[in-house]
């Protein structure tokens, strides 16, 4: 079976300080390249021979990918029109993750339950933009 993963473009150059706070939110294995140390290196300027050229934060149910490395032709460097979508086994693991995602960042709308369960939303401080949710009410 096919799977999407979401693969997020970081600006500043902080994408080793943002998939470690979602390995810490989320758990998972995470992986990182760095450009010096990948068989790409000579291809890349020695301004950004530290930086991350792939991340891969990846647990039973999701795969999150990330890199430091920003298309010129993208005008949004972060967030733009898409939004990750997390959805959790129960109201507890929503809640608590909600809440780390969060640190430092926005909520937009509480968590709260409607006919479907229970959502939030919030901006993270790296301005990625995430709904958290559960079936359960």
């Amino acid at each position: 079976m096919s799977k999407i993963s979401a693969y997020i473009n970081f600006n500043n150059n902080n994408c080793r300080e943002a998939m470690t706070f979602y390995k810490d939110c989320l758990g998972g294995e995470l992986t990182l390249t760095v450009v010096k140390d990948s068989p790409m290196a000579a291809m890349f300027p020695a301004e950004v021979q530290d930086t991350i050229l792939h991340a891969d934060l990846t647990a039973a149910d999701f795969n999150l990918l990330g890199s430091d490395m920003q298309d010129p032709s993208v005008k949004e460097k972060t967030g733009g029109q898409v939004s990750l979508t997390l959805t959790c086994a129960n109201k507890a693991e929503m809640q608590s993750i909600f809440n780390k995602l969060a640190m430092g960042g926005t909520i937009t709308h509480a968590p709260e339950t409607f006919f479907a369960g229970t959502m939030g939303n919030l901006l993270d401080k790296f301005g990625i933009r995430w709904g958290v949710f559960t079936d359960e009410k």
